[in-house]
């Protein structure tokens, strides 16, 4: 189904300590991080992967991301790097996205969901339970406000077919998977998008830092800690990048990326995808 993908990003965060956070440069310059989305041209209309921050965050960044989030991460907060600006800028309208698929819910994932209010929101039921009843620990990670306007929920469970040594694989379409990958957050996935390449995989936040996906894996020290800090399960978000760097490994034909490495982003970023 679809045929033409395009990598967007629609946040860059600026936090402290560019050695701790991008593992070169100095300890007192600021880090870059990025929030990579995917913009799918198909013939029934626009898909997104993710949203990054929307409009109203970028408006009122302290009452809608928390002073949490505006005070450390230090987004760099512009209307035009919106997905919703950024969708108009390449020649569509708000109404041509008709699907948004999210890898999870949290604060810098969801927050453009209000800037396409017709769209349906594909997500995975733990993840809409958890972001609609959230523990004492995701108090952070989540901001209902981001969704306060009833977005059309498409909710589902990982029951389906196994693919390529991951269980459960959701298919939406012939062409688009929801990937299991739980641990960053209690529902969270990937999404594997059928190129003529082979395949695609979006992996969200299974992973922070291209490095994490070599042989000789070494995650800069604040990602590594944040990860730490931030996973409703570490030892199956481990597990998880265990088995998406045998994947990348056995089939070339799969292209893994995560959503806030900025080396992965300025790579794939150069030209669309035909798919």
């Amino acid at each position: 189904m679809a045929y033409r993908i395009h990598h967007i990003n629609t946040l860059t965060m600026c936090p402290p300590g560019r050695a701790l956070v991008n593992g070169n440069g100095s300890v007192f310059s600021a880090g870059r991080i990025i929030c990579h989305c995917l913009l799918i041209e198909t013939e029934g209309g626009l898909i997104l992967v993710d949203t990054g921050i929307g409009s109203a965050d970028v408006a009122d960044p302290v009452a809608r991301l928390g002073w949490e989030f505006a005070h450390i991460t230090r987004p760099q907060l512009d209307q035009k790097h919106t997905a919703v600006a950024q969708v108009a800028r390449l020649g569509f309208k708000t109404s041509d996205v008709r699907h948004i698929v999210m890898t999870h819910l949290d604060v810098d994932h969801a927050g453009g969901l209000p800037d396409f209010p017709d769209a349906q929101v594909h997500v995975f039921h733990a993840e809409h339970h958890a972001a609609s009843q959230p523990l004492w620990d995701d108090r952070f990670r989540y901001k209902p406000v981001q969704w306060a306007h009833a977005p059309k929920w498409v909710i589902h469970r990982p029951i389906g077919e196994r693919w390529l040594g991951f269980d459960s694989v959701k298919a939406l379409d012939d062409d688009i998977l929801l990937i299991p990958l739980e641990g960053h957050s209690r529902g969270h996935c990937g999404v594997a998008i059928r190129t003529q390449e082979g395949w695609l995989l979006h992996a969200g936040d299974a992973y922070f830092h291209h490095t994490e996906m070599t042989d000789t894996p070494n995650c800069p020290f604040a990602l590594n800690a944040f990860q730490r800090l931030i996973a409703s399960d570490y030892g199956q978000r481990t597990r998880n990048l265990s088995r998406l760097k045998s994947l990348a490994r056995e089939h070339n034909d799969v292209l893994v990326h995560c959503a806030h490495c900025p080396t992965e982003y300025d790579r794939l970023a150069l030209t669309p995808l035909v798919a």
